[in-house]
Parts: structure tokens; sequence; C-alpha cells
């Protein structure tokens, strides 16, 4: 459990207020970008940062249309929702029982579900896989002017290629963040969580998060991705853009650790790390990366 100074149990109260319920014995669970708390009641209140209501409204619809069409998924309260407190859109779920993190193959087996479904009538965007990736950079004050300056370009050239990328799979709502980490273990089978990333894309960027974890930081086995690949049916790593949207997803995780770094030092070695594999600087892949929050 993350736990910051000074999480905004004001906001929560707020909140709880707005959509009816008491906050007198919240628990918090994770205070990170997003702040999760726990009600009596299996109740659990997701707090997002300011100016993301847009995120948390899709999150509600995404829930809702995944529970109607019976893909195992975490649950929104049926309560109107999201409301705003001081500013911070707060969204209101159904606790899971007691889970673990997901496998490789609960990740798999979601996906297929997710990937079949026609694309529905909600607010989904496209997909962009650099959303706040110029923010994050911008936060990352531990890094040098030159390791940022660095990631800026690799930014910009990134996004070009993006928009020449070549055709691969039908489009159809991913999930856009789809690892282990956004899939809980209960014990009636695996279930997909967070949302904030749901759009219309290329299935393969819900694919590459696991192919990347075998090919650039081998948390994930060659024979475990080669599972993953017979599930699923295809293998990302084949497929002309992978290098592409690797590339994005190892920008993402970079600069995700570099942002943190600014503000907890014991994170500034893994931040600089990973900037270092990217730049040339560290051994050939696979890396050594270290999770962090």
């Amino acid at each position: 459990m993350t736990i910051s100074a000074v999480p905004a149990r004001s906001v929560l109260k707020e909140a709880c207020a707005l959509a009816g319920f008491d906050p007198a014995d919240a628990e918090p669970i994770r205070i990170a970008e997003n702040e999760i708390w726990r009600l009596p009641g299996e109740v659990i209140v997701r707090i997002a940062r300011a100016g993301q209501w847009k995120a948390a409204v899709r999150e509600v619809r995404v829930a809702r249309w995944l529970a109607d069409n019976e893909v195992p998924a975490v649950r929104a309260l049926p309560v109107d929702q999201p409301v705003d407190a001081s500013g911070h859109p707060v969204t209101f779920w159904v606790e899971l029982p007691p889970h673990e993190i997901g496998t490789v193959q609960d990740v798999v087996s979601l996906l297929k579900q997710l990937h079949l479904l026609p694309v529905p009538d909600l607010p989904l965007d496209r997909l962009d896989p650099f959303v706040r990736i110029a923010e994050r950079i911008e936060a990352a004050t531990s890094l040098s002017e030159g390791d940022r300056g660095w990631l800026q370009g690799q930014l910009t050239e990134l996004r070009k290629q993006w928009e020449r990328r070549p055709d691969g799979l039908p489009e159809c709502v991913v999930h856009g963040d789809a690892w282990v980490g956004n899939v809980a273990r209960t014990p009636g089978g695996p279930v997909l969580l967070d949302f904030e990333r749901a759009s219309v894309g290329p299935p393969e960027w819900d694919l590459v998060s696991t192919a990347v974890t075998m090919t650039t930081t081998r948390e994930v086995t060659p024979s475990e991705y080669a599972e993953f690949c017979e599930a699923y049916g295809t293998d990302v790593t084949q497929w002309e853009g992978y290098e592409l949207l690797a590339g994005a997803r190892e920008l993402r995780m970079t600069t995700y650790a570099a942002q943190h770094a600014a503000t907890r030092p014991e994170w500034q070695a893994e931040a600089q790390y990973r900037v270092d594999c990217l730049r040339g600087r560290a051994e050939p892949r696979p890396w050594h990366w270290k999770g962090i929050m």
C-alpha cells in the first residue's frame, strides 16, 4: 500500500456527501496519481486528478457496458456518478472479494472477450498511446535538461511514426493499459480493472504490454509469452508495427517513473536507469527495471 503524507480526506468527505455515503470509517488503499479509498459496506471510492472528468465519465460508462455484455470487470455502483468534489471527479465501485494480481493468461482471456465486442455508442476517443507523456517529461525535474530534451525528441518521433503506422488487426474497443496489474484474480475468476484509457484503436496496443514484458524487461518468460500468443491467436512481435508500439510503451514506462522520481527521491535511480537504457547507456535488452508505486 502506498500512502502519501496528506491524502485528500476533505475531498473524500465532500464526494461521499454528494453521493449519499458515510465516509466516517474510510480507509486509504492506495494514494498515488489517483486516490483509492474503502468504505464500510464493500464500497470503493476512486478520486481522480483534477481535470479528468471526461475520463471518469468514460470509466463508469465502459464498466456498465461491460456488465451488460457479461465481461468480468469491476462494477460501478448504481448511483449518479461521477461527482465533482472540489474539482476532482470521484467514482464509486463495488469492492472486489479477496484477490491477488492477475496472470498473463488472465490478461489474454479478458482481452479476447473485450476485443470481440462490437464498438458501442459511447463517448470513446481514438486511442492515443502518448497521452500525458509530454506532461510527465515536463514534471521529471530530477532528470537533466539533456535527458528531458532527448525524451521529448523521442516523443515527437514516435508521434510521427504513429500517424503512418502499418495496418494490423481490425480496430475495436481497447483497454488501453492491459497488464497484469489491471487484472484481479478473484475466487470467481479474473476481473478487468481501470478503464481510464479505454478507447477505440488497434488491438495490438493491448497486446504490446505483455510483449514488452518479455522482450524489454523479461518479467514474462518466452514460454509464458508463447502461451499468451497461442491463446489470443497472434504474436504482436511479428507485426511490422511492433517496434513503434513497443517504443511508445517503453517511453510511457520511463516517463512514469521519471515523473514520480521528481517528488520521491527513492525512485530517482530507477528513473535514471530507465532513461539510460533507452539512450543506449546501459546493457542490451532485456533490462532489469524495478516496479515503482
